[in-house]
């Protein structure tokens, strides 16, 4: 059984090595002229390390009203969404979500991001923004949700991630 909740900071950090984000793929998504096409290319992304997450979120994750939430199987974590509020004033941002390889195709990516739309909806949000892997599987996930690609992408976070498909919700 998964349980799901808010997690700390320190919670984080002390758990995130038990999400294997590994993955394998044979194509990618790329965004031209207003488009998604894909090209086939055969990549693979390795497990993180404990540097390599703490490089990613050390900025974020003391910036006000960032919010994480887990998704557990027992003590151990096997899934990880972040939330960034006011990306812009009316726009919040799912900053992060991964699901341990060993537990996905099973609603835990869903679950999360639905409790993630909650909290960006009683916030005020409007919109909601992800810059998205250009994976088959990431790409995929979020215009199952509901996200759409988006040109108006947001400067500061295309800059550090120009090859991602950025994408936008809007919120009910």
């Amino acid at each position: 059984m998964i349980t799901y909740r808010e997690i700390t900071i320190n919670e984080i950090y002390q758990h995130i090595l038990e999400v294997d984000i590994s993955e394998h793929g044979e194509l990618i998504y790329l965004w031209q002229d207003g488009e998604l096409v894909t090209k086939p290319l055969i990549w693979d992304r390795p497990p993180r390390t404990a540097d390599t997450w703490q490089g990613n979120w050390a900025s974020l994750l003391p910036l006000p009203g960032v919010k994480a939430w887990g998704a557990f199987k027992g003590k151990v974590m096997v899934g990880i969404i972040v939330y960034r509020p006011f990306l812009t004033e009316d726009m919040a941002q799912l900053d992060a979500l991964f699901v341990d390889k060993n537990h996905r195709q099973q609603g835990i990516a869903s679950h999360m991001t639905q409790l993630l739309i909650q909290q960006a909806i009683s916030d005020g949000h409007k919109r909601l923004y992800v810059s998205a892997t250009e994976s088959k599987s990431a790409v995929g996930f979020y215009i199952s949700q509901g996200f759409v690609p988006t040109q108006n992408v947001h400067p500061e976070l295309y800059a550090l991630e120009p090859d991602d498909i950025h994408m936008i919700m809007e919120l009910r």
